[in-house]
């Protein structure tokens, strides 16, 4: 029996740089109140958003993602023929297939890197990042550049009270490569099917493709029940992930939660019982809820704004439709 080759990987591995898009145009609460009947109050005590960024029609998935990738390479020092692998986490590509990871490698220049889309909703940049981070290790690749992008405002029903304003658009990337000391942790992830329903697609495309007025799927979301389940089960998570690094919420520097809700954030503090010096993303105040590509956002802000700075130490958790979650300690490039 023949004896194969396997690929020589490393033994750690790191961010090696970071990029962000942000649609240009922002929009107050009180744009979109008359549509839900609803307040600026209201929608700031309920969620904590002032302000969100929907993209114009030349801001696409693929625009604002190859954006945020031309950022995050030229912070890590490289070329795209250097990037081996591009991973996309996105569930605003509005093509079931070909992968828009495939048109994003070729418009950034890469030397046919492998690519491809992963769907884990509001979690696809956690899951990107532990992939990648397990395919340098292994050898499989030496750079990957991991996206998180999302246009929600293409799905997103302007008149439901539960979803229209909390939704909005942008880009986040990161290239992960060697390190010579540890600089992503093991992932803690996994998925809760039995809350399958809580946010999901409302409109099956068959049901649509025969209906007599044909509209745009939308996002739907039992907000109360999120709630409870992210406050409470993702510091279960959090945990969990820190235990994973060998550290303890004393060696937080930096706390990066999916920016799904501000009251979600505070709650998680508060069952983590996280230390007055670790400084917590509140990018959503400002940019909504923008899915897979909240956490690059987040953590392009505080990076930016001085709150957080290279080899600090940052726990990212995200969570959403799925009910799909996935975690880890990073530092900071």
């Amino acid at each position: 029996m023949a004896t194969l080759a396997s690929a020589p990987g490393v033994e750690h591995t790191r961010i090696l740089g970071l990029g962000t898009y942000r649609p240009r145009t922002v929009v107050p609460n009180s744009e979109i109140i008359a549509a839900i009947d609803s307040s600026d109050e209201w929608i700031q005590q309920r969620s904590g958003i002032r302000t969100r960024r929907i993209a114009d029609d030349d801001e696409t998935v693929q625009m604002m993602a190859v954006a945020a990738s031309r950022q995050a390479l030229e912070h890590a020092g490289l070329a795209a023929a250097q990037i081996d692998c591009v991973v996309v986490a996105t569930i605003s590509h509005m093509f079931q297939t070909p992968a828009i990871a495939t048109a994003i490698a070729h418009e950034l220049g890469t030397d046919r890197a492998a690519a491809f889309d992963v769907s884990a909703a509001c979690a696809g940049f956690c899951h990107g990042v532990a992939t990648a981070a397990d395919m340098v290790r292994a050898g499989s690749a030496r750079h990957v550049l991991v996206i998180g992008v999302e246009k929600l405002s293409d799905i997103t029903d302007d008149t439901d009270r539960g979803t229209a304003f909390i939704f909005a658009d942008g880009a986040g990337a990161v290239v992960v490569g060697p390190s010579d000391v540890p600089g992503i942790s093991p992932v803690v992830w996994g998925s809760d099917g039995e809350q399958y329903d809580l946010i999901r697609q409302r409109e099956d495309w068959r049901d649509v493709i025969v209906s007599d007025n044909p509209v745009m799927p939308h996002l739907v979301m039992q907000g109360n029940a999120v709630f409870r389940w992210a406050a409470f089960t993702m510091a279960k998570v959090a945990q969990q992930t820190l235990d994973r690094a060998g550290i303890t919420v004393d060696d937080l520097d930096v706390f990066v939660p999916h920016q799904a809700n501000m009251r979600i954030t505070d709650a998680m503090a508060r069952a983590m019982k996280l230390p007055p010096h670790v400084r917590i993303a509140r990018d959503i105040a400002e940019q909504g809820n923008t899915s897979a590509a909240s956490i690059p956002l987040a953590l392009g802000r505080m990076i930016a704004e001085g709150e957080a700075s290279s080899g600090d130490t940052a726990l990212l958790i995200a969570f959403g439709a799925g009910l799909a979650y996935a975690a880890q300690v990073v530092t900071v490039p």
